[in-house]
């Protein structure tokens, strides 16, 4: 029988129930090392969830010892660190949980030849999505373009149900030396943002499932008729958790599928929203190119403007159009934005601002507590309209319609703006010194006019089409 050491490198993974790569290696009966990683693909992440991973990675080291577990960390290009903690060790093996958007995947790639190189027995498990993007075909055996046919071909699948969580791991030995988190600095980029955002995380296993009883057990009843409405809270929230891995998106599923079992109102449009993320993993799988290039090649040459000025007040949050400035804030703020407003400041950036959408999806990702390399290049790419499943360029998003629907009596608005609520003077805390916004700061007039905006997009995308 093998009895050598098997290094289980965790990455998005971070959890103990329903872990397949856990589970299988455990099953193995040989000693076993976590390790996390922190690589250069993993460093390049941007400021707020850098940080939030670290809360993450510590939250799992505090669940691997609750069970006798340590878990290692070092730093490096991945391919190395392994390397060398194999050799340390003398471990034969090492697995992961495969991840699928294009860095992740060139990594892993290089990491597995480079290691089978030098005799280690390398092997990747599934785990991050309900079914593996290459499983889930049309008719003819391509790939799907459009949401709803995806979700009808995903919905009757069965689920492989959940795994349990381990109760003890066996360990080596000899434990390696590991480094210690806080000497990484996650946070240095958060500066004093971090301490902000802080009481908005729910972090850990523990409280992603304490997170989805609690959002099926009442929310999930007004789902479909609340989610949109922006001041209240009527969506579950676990994107945050989604992105770390602290909870599978199998538990999720079977959670939410009970749920419309036990006949909830909403549960199915929780389990499509669930879903939705699965279908930007089967996009950025099959056409990577939707991470960094317009999905639709005939975008190539639409005339979206690069970095700009006006980009610049977006970013800040002082655009005029108090819609947009209150989810900008909002992110600032909590790490997080409500679903409809990234759509609306998406559109407003894109299309009243005629800039491009990936100044936007850079954005997000150096701000974003809950970013995901799939489901932001996706978002993005739909609300411009060069994306698959794109909503066509002509459908606008007005901030002021929209506040008028989905925040009618100001509330949310009032939160992120109003000089009396806590949460918007949060706001001059957590950004940048070098903005220069102080709470006296006055508020701007709009950057452009919403008719004079949307007539701009028009006249752009006619002259694309001439």
């Amino acid at each position: 029988m093998n009895d050598a050491p098997l290094i289980l490198w965790f990455r998005r993974d971070l959890r103990l129930f329903d872990q397949p790569m856990l589970s299988a290696a455990v099953a193995t009966g040989r000693p076993l090392i976590p390790v996390f990683v922190l690589d250069p693909e993993t460093e390049a992440q941007g400021a707020a969830a850098k940080w939030r991973l670290g809360l993450s990675v510590a939250a799992f080291a505090a669940a691997l010892r609750a069970i006798g577990a340590t878990l290692i960390l070092r730093r490096g290009p991945a391919l190395e660190v392994l390397g060398t903690l194999a050799r340390e060790t003398g471990a034969t093996g090492v697995r992961w949980s495969r991840l699928y958007d294009p860095i992740s995947k060139a990594r892993d790639q290089a990491v597995k030849a480079g290691l089978k190189g030098q005799g280690i027995d390398a092997e990747s498990l599934a785990g991050h999505v309900l079914h593996e993007p290459w499983t889930v075909a049309t008719g003819d055996g391509g790939t799907y373009k459009v949401f709803t046919p995806f979700w009808r071909a995903v919905r009757p699948r069965e689920v492989a149900a959940c795994v349990p969580a381990p109760a003890a791991l066996r360990g080596p030995a000899v434990l390696p030396v590991s480094e210690r988190l806080e000497d990484w600095h996650l946070a240095a980029g958060m500066a004093r943002g971090a301490a902000v955002a802080a009481p908005f995380q729910r972090v850990g296993e523990v409280a992603a499932l304490a997170r989805l009883d609690a959002f099926l057990a009442g929310p999930v009843a007004g789902y479909a008729e609340r989610r949109d409405f922006m001041a209240e809270d009527a969506t579950s929230g676990l994107a945050e958790n989604l992105t770390y891995g602290e909870i599978s998106p199998r538990q999720i599923w079977h959670g939410g599928w009970r749920a419309m079992q036990e006949g909830r109102a909403g549960a199915e449009t929780f389990l499509k929203e669930l879903v939705w993320r699965e279908f930007a993993y089967h996009l950025v799988f099959h056409s990577p190119q939707i991470t960094t290039r317009n999905w639709r090649e005939a975008w190539d040459g639409f005339g979206w403007r690069d970095d700009n000025a006006d980009a610049e007040r977006w970013r800040r949050g002082m655009t005029g159009e108090p819609l947009v400035d209150a989810a900008m804030r909002q992110m600032y703020v909590t790490g997080t934005m409500h679903n409809r407003a990234r759509m609306i400041v998406a559109s407003y950036l894109t299309k009243h601002l005629l800039t491009d959408w990936r100044v936007g999806l850079d954005w997000f990702a150096e701000c974003l507590t809950d970013w995901d390399p799939a489901s932001n290049a996706m978002g993005w790419q739909w609300v411009a309209g060069s994306g698959p499943d794109a909503a066509p360029y002509f459908r606008i998003f007005n901030p002021a319609t929209q506040a008028e629907k989905f925040d009618p009596d100001g509330a949310y608005r009032a939160k992120w703006l109003h000089k009396s609520s806590p949460r918007a003077r949060d706001f001059f805390v957590a950004v940048p010194r070098a903005w220069g916004l102080q709470q006296d700061t006055p508020y701007p007039a709009p950057v452009v006019g919403l008719a004079e905006g949307r007539g701009r997009a028009l006249a752009a995308l006619a002259a694309r089409n001439a």
